[in-house]
């Protein structure tokens, strides 16, 4: 038991107090006194009301000041309009934590509503608070179940923590399936005090927790939220997410590429990838991704490999494999030779393996196969697909298999079946007991696969320090930040040198705003060259016809100048001109719950129309930049394609994270920051640049 953590008198009390209890059949207030009793917990019980003198063997007070002493959690069971005077009971009675499972709510209320009241009383006091509107919580460790409600639910403590925003998700995963088998489930609610946070942090404390499950709808604690994913990726326990709510409304009112393309789900995108968080897409993914990570084995190095019993369903999970971004171990000659020797005539010695033929001696024959296949240098781990049911001998033959395989393996091993609707209670709940987890459905169970690989590879990643700023600009960057505190708007040959100042290679250019002095600029610079409006507030020059290029001789650069003149404005940016290159878009938003975020991405004009993109919160060093590159679609462009020379990825990388540091240092002073594009090739340049300065 964790007894120092802020929110061990509310998880794991040791003397409760349930205000509203009551002894009449089918109401909240008598359902959870029995569910305490069916929970197991051996501390002190008390039911507080008045009009009894014990309910389900409980003893009964008439109020919370008639304890002998004053209670570690206090369960405020009552109606809306009787929890502001129950709060205020609890917190002079010394209550130490408290539950509320009224939505605290008021119709006419006045102002502030109770909701903020009752979280005012609840700080004022130190009492972390589970609600309102929750359903409460299990804790199978200890015993402690909190709930209004009755469930056929059986205690088997386990190592699975799980908080879900949503009432729903935790009924559907703590009530149904044996299989997950949970030390822990949080409804918190409406976190009027105690967030999701501190409930992972306290989940990630516990030494029986081995993964923790979030079904998430906001963060009213980002800071906290970091703080408790930093806490789960130093003690090495997998958070596997389900964030729901990804349209992107931060970028409604964005002005820039990027703040229109990184959006709201973007910066939870970058979060989860900085601490090694699994993102899953649907419960059933959840579900599967929670149950192989419990058993606490870690996959080896390589890929995955799996025996199946159809070759049908082996094509399937091939092509969905591939879908799902799951490689598969690359055998070698050695675990050929073997398999060879156990197959029946006709089957061929590879990963995936059909290995069903006669059926003669099918189970030893699926033992010793897959025992071959995870002996494997690259094998990672093992799956054995077969849509295993209660009652059927070949089903009992392969969860034997699948037992005596995972008993002589430090690999995770799994079941999974291809279709979800098997009847396989017995069998399944059976073989989770023994440490192989059954997942079912093909795309599931590939999920959950996925997750375990992915946390994997999380946990081999070195240190990736962010660059420092370059130190001969160290006076030039203070300048840059007391310009920018003053507010003062940024045109585009300032946003380039504020790149420059920061390490970030940008093109010769020159701000002019007549006609010698383009000539004059261009001249210094060297043909051709390129300009482009620079009037205050067109933020996108191509959409209004402000960039001309090629420029090659003093008489175009005039007449370029006095077109844009008589058009937009004087105002211009006289620039070389780049060789051509890939084009590559970096930018920032802060984001205002998780800070900075950097966005990577296809540039040039079809940066939107292409949303090929990979964010990352700032900063972070050349390799965090360099998977950021990896995930895009273009990547196969930076290598070279169809003669064009390869970029060097080496020097792009390490722009990308003095961008990075760039974007951390002025995010106090920073809106966003857009270079779109910075063209990659013989050389790597910025070639233009947004600047929109903003103090939160």
């Amino acid at each position: 038991m964790t007894t120092d953590h802020a929110l061990a008198p509310l998880l794991a009390p040791r003397s409760i107090a349930f205000v509203g209890a009551s002894a009449r059949p089918d109401t909240p207030g008598h359902d959870m006194m029995r569910m305490i009793r069916r929970g197991g917990f051996g501390g002190g019980v008390h039911a507080v009301n008045p009009n009894y003198r014990e309910i389900e063997g409980y003893p009964c007070v008439p109020s919370l000041a008639d304890l002998d002493a004053p209670p570690d959690l206090a369960v405020l069971a009552v109606k809306n309009e009787r929890l502001e005077a129950a709060m205020a009971e609890a917190a002079a009675a010394g209550a130490r934590s408290a539950v509320i499972f009224a939505s605290a709510h008021l119709d006419g209320d006045r102002d502030p509503p109770l909701a903020a009241r009752l979280a005012a009383m609840a700080r004022a006091a130190g009492m972390p608070v589970c609600g309102a509107n929750c359903m409460g919580f299990y804790n199978d460790l200890d015993g402690v179940w909190i709930c209004g409600f009755p469930s056929p639910r059986t205690r088997r403590p386990g190592a699975i923590a799980l908080v879900a925003h949503s009432g729903s998700v935790f009924g559907a995963l703590a009530h149904n399936d044996p299989r997950l088998r949970f030390a822990l489930a949080v409804s918190p609610g409406q976190e009027l005090t105690a967030t999701i946070a501190d409930y992972l942090d306290y989940a990630v404390a516990r030494p029986e927790v081995k993964v923790v499950g979030l079904f998430v709808e906001t963060a009213r604690d980002p800071a906290g939220l970091c703080r408790a994913l930093d806490h789960a990726a130093r003690r090495q326990i997998p958070v596997v997410a389900l964030k729901v709510g990804r349209t992107p409304a931060a970028a409604a009112a964005a002005l820039s590429h990027t703040g229109a393309l990184a959006g709201s789900d973007g910066a939870w995108q970058a979060l989860f990838d900085r601490y090694g968080v699994i993102r899953v897409e649907t419960l059933d993914e959840l579900s599967a991704t929670l149950m192989l990570l419990s058993t606490g084995r870690r996959p080896a190095a390589g890929g995955l490999v799996s025996i199946h019993d159809s070759g049908g369903e082996r094509e399937m999970t091939i092509d969905l494999a591939e879908r799902a971004g799951v490689r598969f171990a690359r055998i070698g000659d050695a675990t050929r030779t073997a398999l060879a020797g156990r197959l029946d005539p006709g089957l061929a010695a590879e990963n995936p393996l059909d290995a069903w033929g006669t059926g003669h001696g099918f189970a030893a024959q699926f033992e010793g196969c897959l025992r071959d296949l995870l002996a494997d240098p690259d094998a990672a781990i093992g799956l054995v697909s077969a849509d295993i049911r209660d009652q059927y001998y070949v089903s009992d033959g392969f969860a034997a298999a699948a037992r005596a395989t995972a008993a002589g393996t430090a690999k995770p091993v799994a079941v999974a079946t291809n279709y979800t609707q098997v009847r396989h209670d017995g069998i399944a709940l059976a073989l989770a007991e023994a440490g192989v987890p059954v997942l079912d459905g093909t795309v599931h169970a590939l999920a959950a696969v996925r997750g375990a690989l992915a946390w994997r590879d999380f946990l081999d990643q070195p240190p990736d320090p962010p660059p420092a700023p370059p130190a001969a600009s160290a006076e030039a960057r203070q300048g840059w930040r007391r310009r920018l505190a003053a507010g003062a708007p940024l045109g585009e040959a300032d946003a380039l040198d504020l790149l420059a100042a920061w390490g970030v290679p940008a093109v010769a250019h020159a701000a002019v705003d007549g006609e010698a002095a383009a000539v004059a600029a261009a001249a210094a610079i060297g043909y051709p060259v390129a300009i482009k409006t620079a009037v205050p507030g067109i933020h996108h020059k191509s959409d209004v016809g402000g960039v001309r290029l090629g420029l090659a001789d003093a008489g175009a650069v005039a007449g370029a100048w006095r077109d844009l003149a008589q058009r937009l404005g004087p105002q211009a940016t006289v620039a070389a001109m780049v060789p051509r290159g890939v084009e590559i878009a970096i930018g920032m938003v802060r984001d205002p719950q998780f800070g900075p975020v950097v966005l990577v991405g296809a540039g040039g004009v079809l940066v939107e129309l292409l949303a090929d993109r990979a964010t990352a919160l700032a900063p972070f060093g050349p390799a965090t930049a360099r998977r950021l590159l990896d995930r895009l679609s273009i990547r196969p462009l930076l290598d070279g394609h169809r003669g064009a020379p390869a970029v060097d990825i080496d020097a792009l990388a390490a722009a990308i994270a003095a961008f990075s540091t760039l974007a951390a240092d002025l995010a106090d002073l920073v809106a966003e920051i857009d270079v779109n594009p910075l063209v990659c090739g013989r050389s790597m340049l910025a070639v233009d640049a947004l600047v929109l300065p903003g103090v939160p």
